[in-house]
């Protein structure tokens, strides 16, 4: 037989080039990998150590505590508000509450011009949608692919958590920013098919052990317990994906739990978060970081996940080296404010991993708790134990007049932050330090103090709303 050599030769380079193609082809896809997938639960006013995870012997979260044995708890993580709106337009923006062009005050809007990490990952090509709790709600939701509006009703806001995860494109990275209404008040009693007993509360130091309060807390349990099982649905749909081990999840709360002296003030109670990541590609399981963290570090962090440069325009660290190394410190001091919430009030607050710092500039006012705790059964049963004088002097806290310009307290050997030493001559040098970071990082991020005092919303006994 005659061969046609032409023809041969053309073959040859035709095979040539064919398995070159896939030789670069195959090369491609190892520089390649598919990016990370990213999920944020973040909880409504639950305290950052009212679960398993964090040591509570009775509140029932076996999917939190999953996911601290499969990835990493951080046991020092703080929000720069303790205050819902502000705090989550912080964590968006990667910038403290003040900075964000007027976002620091509860229900006030996120201005447009605003960039955030989700702005980001979408232009990105990231798919990014918002099942559960908008708030607030303008110049925020644009910013999503796609929004589920649920109701306080159902299933806590929870109620499309599974269905976003399922009706997202399956051939782009995704980000879920997954809010449940749980367990901010009011509360739904059985709102879980076991619920918490008056015998299962911790009742904290600052207030009163009452059937009263545990019965408050108890029900706040349940809806812990609620948002606890929405999680373990997602997480059994990212195993039902194929997605489990290219998705980072991150859970947190956007403040301290709704009782007196915790949401809205900026102790541990009020500004302590949980913080919680899971990444099996990255994270060792069961690993535990001390490491000072902030949520103003999640966009710079989200972006860095995505193989993003994060915005100038971000004030928060990338903690993704505390992911391998937890050992290590990307910071020394995180810091807090409060703003209006209901009532007038304007504070700011310096961590260390020892010590608090707190400045309160309407020393005239006294802290008194959010509108929602402040009609509380707890609340009102405190109201009733003063007049009786039976309350003890860290239950008086929302009640003192005036407050002192300065507290300190060591958060090693005080936790609950009872004792204020700003005035201990054994602790002045220590003092004197987070005094002059407050300063520092007042004067860098141009924070300021109001012109003019914002007036109540509410009644500070009653909690009923004030006529305009």
């Amino acid at each position: 037989m005659k061969i046609d050599h032409n023809r041969f030769q053309g073959v040859c380079l035709l095979g040539c080039a064919v398995a070159g193609l896939l030789l670069i082809s195959n090369f491609v896809e190892a520089e390649e990998p598919r990016r990370t997938n990213i999920i944020l639960f973040i909880a409504d006013d639950m305290a950052w150590d009212d679960c398993g995870a964090y040591g509570h012997p009775h509140i029932q979260t076996p999917n939190l505590d999953r996911l601290a044995r499969e990835g990493m708890r951080f046991d020092n993580a703080y929000l720069t508000c303790s205050s819902c709106s502000p705090s989550r337009s912080s964590i968006i923006t990667g910038r403290y509450p003040h900075s964000t062009g007027g976002a620091h005050q509860l229900h006030n809007n996120l201005p447009a011009d605003q960039i955030t990490f989700v702005d980001m990952l979408r232009e990105a090509g990231y798919y990014t949608a918002l099942a559960g709790k908008l708030h607030p709600r303008k110049t925020t939701g644009d910013r999503f692919n796609k929004i589920y509006h649920p109701g306080k009703k159902e299933a806590g806001g929870c109620g499309n958590w599974v269905k976003s995860l399922q009706e997202r494109p399956v051939d782009r990275p995704f980000f879920l920013w997954l809010a449940s209404f749980d367990p901010h008040r009011p509360y739904e009693p059985n709102a879980i098919p076991k619920p918490h007993t008056n015998d299962d509360v911790v009742v904290p130091a600052y207030l009163p052990d009452a059937p009263e309060s545990r019965r408050d807390l108890a029900l706040y349990y349940d809806e812990i317990s609620r948002v606890d099982h929405f999680i373990g649905k997602v997480l059994t749909e990212l195993d039902r994906q194929g997605e489990t081990n290219n998705t980072m999840v991150l859970f947190i709360s956007d403040n301290g739990r709704p009782f007196p002296r915790c949401k809205t003030t900026i102790y541990n109670s009020g500004v302590k978060t949980p913080f919680i990541v899971r990444w099996p590609s990255v994270v060792k399981p069961g690993s535990v970081s001390a490491s000072m963290v902030s949520t103003v570090d999640i966009a710079p962090t989200f972006c860095s996940i995505a193989g993003l440069k994060a915005s100038k325009t971000f004030q928060g660290v990338n903690f993704r080296l505390l992911l391998k190394h937890p050992g290590q410190t990307i910071r020394d001091y995180t810091y807090s404010e409060h703003n209006w919430h209901d009532f007038d009030d304007h504070q700011r607050s310096c961590h260390s991993l020892r010590f608090n710092y707190i400045r309160t500039t309407y020393t005239d006012i006294p802290g008194t708790p959010p509108a929602d705790a402040v009609r509380s059964p707890t609340y009102q049963l405190m109201h009733k134990l003063k007049a009786e004088n039976k309350l003890t002097s860290a239950q008086l806290n929302p009640y003192v007049v005036p407050r002192p310009v300065e507290e300190f307290y060591d958060l090693f050997n005080d936790p609950h932050e009872l004792h204020n030493l700003a005035s201990d001559p054994g602790f002045q040098s220590e003092l004197l330090l987070h005094r002059e970071k407050l300063n520092r990082w007042i004067a860098e991020t141009n924070d300021t103090i109001p012109n003019t005092r914002r007036p109540d919303e509410f009644d500070r006994i009653t909690g009923d709303r004030l006529k305009k």
